[in-house]
């Protein structure tokens, strides 16, 4: 295990706390193998310090400290083991919960201490003297072993509120005993961003000792806390992935780091590692089995998503203008979202993503404009589904519809046997390659046994259906006049093993909403195999 950060210079921290503190989410529930995939993507992203949970609290943290010293040769990264000051009236050299840190291996210590008055005598249950002398013994003793400690003030600024004198005792007292950072906590999430520049800038003037932050967020100004801290004087944010955490999160690590490298001009990542920044926080997603934020800063699908016709009509010209970064410079990439709010440039613009060349065809734009809102007084939504909008675009460019297959009729049966089983059944009559075909075929679901039966009748013509697969479906009921007759709209994501695409189709009833998007989705995915249509 490399105990050496290459990522940047000393002067300024980047602290990860996703696989302790974020993983206090409600929902996410970190196996040992996950921590350590975790700890890989957040290496290979280039932070300088990954706090990897409390060893000798629980099995699973002491077992991931062991296998990370023996497979992961952390390339930027140290590895930090978390804990708490010692017990009142013991010697640190003496607790089993401090020599738990030390046999951990982890080059670096974070400390866990009382800094709130109220918190040492009603938690700790103990004199406000005893407690700082935990502290200074604590850090001293893991100081003579050879570690970097790190001092986390719990609780800080409502310590500070309630007795400012008391809690930068704290500060000053893990200072001197040897800690290179006391790290200022808003553990409530609490705070406002103007009241933690001044405490900082205070703290930081009264004391001597090298800060950071450490915010929550419950008052959604986690990120902007943590930027404050920086402006007055924080050179350590400690922040977790995707700002998972206890209650409403942490601060986020990759808008934090985002705005330190592109608004702050600080180098705090390796050179080319801000790229990755898209691609880290989806696979972190992933692992801790949460659905990625669309909306989330920098890293989301739609963080450079634009829907407005003016907004489009503005990026065609420069997409600065409606830009605050390049969204490759994250990782991510510019969308056009087309709607009934789409103007002639989101059209074109949208063609340009799809490589489809309109050639400046004013008339041509303008019937595609037309179309897509007249679709979507229907009820139907191009913005989230790319596929159909593409069908739409180059049936209106080429003069008639990709058409592979065409469909006679179909039928679906849902039986509700006496015995309580159910069983649904659907048939489907198709025409493709001049061919007529009736399949049937059962399933778990009406909409599910059409999907097989379509899949039954043309996977002889066209064996490349074989390799698409249903990944997401989605229903939603419109708004209408009849309750039960309400117009319903489906969406449908579809896979062949190397890239997604959704369909939509909307109709009176759930099953003939489905069937019109699984139509589009068999059909765009022919396309992407590169058939020509057969009728």
């Amino acid at each position: 295990m490399t105990t050496e950060s290459t990522a940047a210079d000393d002067s300024f921290h980047v602290f990860d706390t996703t696989l302790r503190d974020g993983a206090q989410r409600e929902g996410i529930n970190l196996t040992v193998a996950d921590k350590l995939a975790i700890a890989r993507y957040l290496d290979d992203f280039g932070v300088g310090f990954i706090e990897g949970g409390w060893p000798g609290a629980n099995p699973r943290d002491t077992e991931f400290f062991a296998r990370a010293r023996q497979e992961i040769d952390f390339r930027h990264a140290q590895l930090v083991a978390f804990g708490s000051t010692r017990r009142p009236g013991a010697k640190a050299s003496e607790d089993p919960q401090v020599r738990a840190l030390v046999e951990s291996g982890a080059p670096v210590v974070t400390l866990v201490a009382k800094s709130h008055d109220r918190h040492v005598e009603l938690a700790l249950r103990t004199t406000l003297d005893e407690n700082v002398a935990m502290v200074r013994d604590t850090v001293s003793y893991l100081r003579e072993q050879g570690r970097r400690v790190f001092v986390d003030c719990e609780h800080f600024f409502d310590g500070y509120r309630a007795n400012p004198e008391y809690a930068k005792s704290v500060v000053r007292a893990a200072a001197e005993s040897g800690a290179d950072v006391v790290i200022l906590c808003d553990t409530n999430g609490g705070m406002l961003p103007a009241q933690i520049q001044a405490v900082v800038a205070t703290v930081l003037a009264d004391t001597g000792a090298r800060l950071g932050i450490h915010a929550q967020d419950d008052t959604g100004c986690a990120v902007a806390n943590t930027l404050a801290a920086v402006d007055a004087g924080a050179t350590h944010v400690q922040c977790t992935a995707n700002g998972y955490g206890e209650r409403v999160g942490n601060a986020n690590l990759f808008p934090v780091v985002a705005a330190l490298e592109l608004k702050y001009d600080k180098r705090v990542l390796p050179e080319g590692s801000l790229a990755e920044m898209t691609r880290i926080s989806h696979a972190i997603a992933e692992i801790v089995n949460l659905a990625p934020s669309t909306h989330q800063p920098y890293v989301g699908v739609s963080a450079f998503a634009h829907k407005g016709g003016l907004h489009a009509s503005a990026i065609k010209v420069d997409p600065d203008l409606y830009q605050h970064i390049a969204p490759e410079q994250v990782g991510n990439t510019m969308r056009m979202l087309v709607s009934d709010m789409a103007g002639r440039a989101s059209v074109e613009l949208k063609g340009k993503e799809l490589g489809i060349d309109l050639g400046g065809d004013r008339d041509l734009v303008g019937r595609v404009v037309g179309r897509v809102k007249e679709q979507e007084l229907k009820g139907y939504t191009y913005e989230a589904a790319d596929a159909s909008f593409e069908l739409m675009l180059r049936e209106e460019v080429e003069g008639r519809p990709r058409q592979y297959f065409r469909t006679e009729s179909w039928r679906a049966i849902v039986e509700d046997r006496p015995d309580g089983t159910h069983a649904n059944e659907a048939t489907v009559k198709l025409w493709a390659k001049g061919e007529r075909i009736v399949a049937t075929a059962e399933g778990n679901g009406p909409v599910n046994a059409l999907d097989r039966s379509m899949r039954a009748g043309l996977e002889r013509i066209y064996p490349q259906l074989a390799k698409l697969e249903l990944v997401d479906y989605k229903v939603r009921i419109l708004e209408g006049r009849h309750g039960t007759e309400s117009t319903t709209r489906v969406l449908i994501t579809t896979s062949d093993g190397t890239g997604e695409w959704s369909t939509v189709g909307v109709g009176e009833n759930v099953i003939a909403a489905s069937w019109q998007a699984l139509e589009d989705a068999y059909t765009y995915g022919l396309l992407r195999a590169g058939i020509e249509p057969a009728e």
